[in-house]
């Protein structure tokens, strides 16, 4: 990939979305593995996180919270830049990638001018995926591979081998 600094000029705009609210369209053409932005935010634990969630009253995961591989999360909402505003989609035109602690936002192809920026949340939800959670994380992103939600499938837990038969 390119260099982890921030581009001189931002390659977005955030503007209205039919995906849901805000979204973050490119402002010109941008290459594949180019970096687009870093999604920054207040640093806190998932203790924080969640009290943040509950007294916003809505799910955790529906929130700016993006989790990091050493248990902490930025709260894009707070101290957050437009990055924020990336929407999913199944089939996603951007990555996220996490170095150091920080988290950079690449170009997965080549998007085109106005085209919308997306990437796929993934969001890792423990309990158990009901018809009324998956519409609670119901995802609109309209791809033709669209899984109907943004939550990441379920672990499946190892299934107990049976002996081939002869």
């Amino acid at each position: 990939m390119t260099t982890k600094t921030k581009p001189a000029s931002l390659p977005y705009i955030v503007r209205r979305s039919n995906i849901h609210g805000n979204g973050v369209f490119a402002r010109r053409n941008i290459r594949e593995g180019e970096l687009i932005d870093e999604y920054m935010g207040e640093r806190i634990d998932w203790d924080e996180a969640n009290l943040r969630a509950e007294q916003a009253h809505g799910p955790v995961n529906h929130t700016f919270f993006f989790s990091l591989a050493d248990g902490r999360v930025i709260d894009g909402g707070s101290e957050g830049n437009d990055a924020r505003f990336i929407n999913h989609a199944c089939e996603p035109n951007c990555e996220a990638q996490e170095d150091e602690g920080r988290v950079f936002i690449y170009a997965l192809r080549d998007i085109t001018r106005g085209e919308e920026l997306n990437y796929n949340y993934a969001l890792v939800y423990e309990e158990r995926h009901t018809a009324a959670v998956k519409r609670q994380f119901a995802c609109n992103c309209g791809s033709p591979g669209c899984t109907g939600t943004m939550l990441a499938p379920k672990r499946q837990s190892k299934a107990k081998k049976t002996p081939a038969k002869a």
